[in-house]
């Protein structure tokens, strides 16, 4: 198997959107490192359930209870990541994009000519969060915090960089 091409950011709290202290993980082209080439057959292999194929909220939000994988099934598009101060990314059919709890992403383009397959740690039930400034931030900070790593890399399970990558 050739080596993953991975990017990462990191993103502060910035007021509205929490981030997390764990970088966002972005796998180039994953669907090349692997036989199977299904974002959902993985992520159910790999324990990211409660799997959805839609495209993304054009209204930056985040999700305090879960960590998220973005597999781009189909398309392009760009995402915005982090808040305010985060960083517009261009993903295409094949990339993976693995959101830390906390970290506010949303689609800058109101096209719908994408899919994505999102999934979550252990199938988790997800909420979705707006801004710290119209919730119980320190709740939803000390949420965040206690959020395990997964138990395996949704790509390419235990032997996955993301084990790596995350670690608190």
């Amino acid at each position: 198997m050739n080596k993953v091409d991975i990017v990462t950011y990191f993103f502060e709290n910035d007021g509205d959107i929490p981030n997390n202290i764990l970088p966002v993980v972005i796998y180039k082209n994953a669907l090349q490192h692997v036989v199977n080439k299904d974002f959902e057959s993985l992520f159910c292999q790999n324990g990211w359930g409660n799997n959805w194929h839609d495209i993304i909220l054009t209204e930056d939000h985040f999700h305090s209870n879960t960590h998220e994988v973005l597999g781009l099934k189909s398309g392009q598009a760009r995402l915005m990541l982090g808040g305010k101060n985060g960083k517009i990314v261009n993903v295409e059919t094949g990339d993976l994009i693995i959101l830390p709890a906390g970290v506010g992403h949303f689609s800058v383009d109101n096209s719908i000519d994408y899919q994505f397959v999102g999934g979550y740690p252990n199938g988790a039930d997800w909420n979705l969060k707006f801004s710290l400034k119209k919730e119980d931030s320190h709740s939803i900070l000390k949420e965040i915090a206690a959020i395990p790593i997964p138990q395996k890399d949704p790509l390419l399970g235990i032997d996955g960089p993301l084990l790596k990558l995350w670690k608190y």
